[in-house]
């Protein structure tokens, strides 16, 4: 696993033609490339159990901060109506087998203020009151993340039922 993390970005994207705003030095913005071989074979059918994985160690993440999240389909995390944290997730196949997994994440942290045009963004300062360490939540985050990915070998099944208990639909 490799962890690319930035201080803030200048064109951030969302799916389709969304964009993702954050603020210089107030929020997490980075990508974990993950890299597959035969210790760690995926097929590409299995590829569906990788957003799970990934939304849920958002969760997981925000819960130890006090923070009930919930998942809109496919990978949005929203607080109380709010989107707090959003990513991409593309795969690379080669050879018939997943090669590579990029998970591209941005959670809203310190930043307390928002373009106007973003239509419901919050953050974990805005809910909690709190200023946050960005390289702690960073690293505690990516233990959330290794314990969920390591749940697809494991027990992918329960990360599935736990996945679906926290989807929520949400009314644009």
């Amino acid at each position: 696993m490799t962890v690319i993390a930035a201080d803030f970005q200048t064109a951030g994207r969302g799916q389709a033609d969304h964009k993702w705003h954050s603020s210089a030095g107030l929020n997490l913005t980075f990508s974990i490339l993950v890299k597959y071989g035969a210790q760690r074979d995926l097929t590409p059918s299995a590829q569906q159990i990788l957003t799970p994985a990934a939304s849920l160690a958002v969760v997981d993440f925000l819960a130890e901060r006090g923070i009930d999240a919930v998942i809109k389909k496919p990978n949005d995390i929203y607080v109380d109506g709010k989107k707090i944290c959003g990513m991409l997730i593309e795969n690379g196949i080669r050879n018939g087998a997943m090669a590579r997994t990029i998970f591209g994440i941005g959670i809203n942290v310190n930043q307390t203020e928002f373009p106007s045009d973003l239509p419901n963004p919050v953050s974990m300062s805005v809910l909690t009151g709190k200023i946050y360490d960005r390289m702690e939540c960073l690293n505690s985050f990516l233990k959330h993340f290794s314990n969920r990915m390591s749940q697809i070998w494991q027990d992918a099944e329960t990360l599935r039922r736990e996945y679906e208990l926290k989807v929520i639909s949400l009314q644009k």
